[in-house]
């Protein structure tokens, strides 16, 4: 890609008459929209020139006017290769639309570029970016490896004949991920995607019960701790709380001074930082933690056995 000094104009490229430009307002006008571009002509390469060079030197939007009504056509023919997203065509040739504006307003003939090679890039970019934002209710990832997974799994689906709705088998998952050069696991997660946002509510079959549909929410589990779980940590942490205090009341002063700055104190002191505290060697320091620790851990093992008998 490439762009130009004249970047910012004074004029607005999209300030020029909407009423000349053809629009495409339900999906159900399609033919008639296509019908409307056919009418601007395609331009010759030296016509195409001359008029960018007014847009791009005067500024001229009967230039840029001419520029874009010629290219309808390649955006309505790029729009139609994502129709397999479920999002209305009407938006994404709009987007696309846009994006060709803004190739336009940055294109410079002096390069030695046609036009339409150019804008392709910016018509693609503009339609990946709106299916990106409204294509599902989950975020999908927008780095340029997630990018290039998302518009290209469909396509190598079918090269590879994986037709089947559900997960890929693990021979179509390696074949993906090396043909793209990604992740198996992103090959994995994206599939489970692209199949579309579904609600939880929505029936997947008849309940052996004879009571109505299951949904999908019958087969979620439920993975938080259940009210007996978490009284169980609660006590279990209370003991070990209450063991822990009963074996710093067993130390010296020096020991539970040094265990509780190396062991419980965020963040810990050093070695060095202790042994200028008590004017003792770093490995002095570290003897005594050494021992602190088998004092607690013999105290506390002493407490869960009588705890037991």
């Amino acid at each position: 890609m490439y762009g130009t000094e004249n970047g910012s104009r004074g004029k607005n490229i999209t300030s020029m008459n909407p009423a000349s430009i053809p629009t495409l307002e339900h999906t159900s006008g399609l033919s008639r929209y296509f019908m409307a571009i056919r009418c601007f002509p395609l331009l010759e390469s030296s016509e195409e020139y001359m008029l960018a060079k007014r847009w791009r030197s005067h500024e001229d939007l009967k230039a840029a006017h001419r520029l874009i009504t010629s290219h309808l056509r390649l955006v309505a023919k790029i729009a139609m290769n994502y129709r397999g997203y479920g999002l209305p065509i009407n938006e994404v040739v709009s987007e696309g639309n846009v994006g060709l504006m803004q190739a336009v307003k940055r294109f410079d003939p002096d390069r030695g570029f046609r036009l339409s090679t150019y804008a392709i890039w910016w018509i693609r970019s503009a339609i990946h970016e709106y299916i990106l934002r409204s294509w599902s209710l989950v975020k999908l990832g927008t780095t340029s490896s997630q990018k290039k997974l998302f518009f290209n799994l469909r396509k190598i689906k079918g090269q590879i004949s994986a037709f089947d709705e559900g997960d890929l088998c693990p021979d179509q998952v390696k074949q993906i991920a090396d043909r793209l050069g990604v992740k198996k696991d992103d090959v994995i997660s994206m599939n489970r995607r692209i199949a579309g946002d579904k609600s939880l509510n929505s029936p997947i079959g008849y309940a052996k019960n004879n009571e109505g549909n299951s949904e999908w929410q019958d087969l979620l589990a439920d993975e938080s701790m259940s009210q007996e779980q978490k009284l169980v940590e609660n006590e279990e942490l209370l003991h070990r709380r209450a063991a822990l205090s009963v074996a710093l009341a067993s130390l010296k002063e020096r020991e539970r001074r040094i265990f509780e700055a190396r062991r419980l104190t965020e963040p810990s002191l050093t070695l060095e930082e202790l042994s200028k505290e008590f004017k003792v060697s770093k490995e002095r320091i570290r003897q005594i933690e050494v021992r602190t620790l088998k004092k607690i851990q013999t105290t506390i093992a002493q407490q869960e056995k009588a705890d037991i008998n």
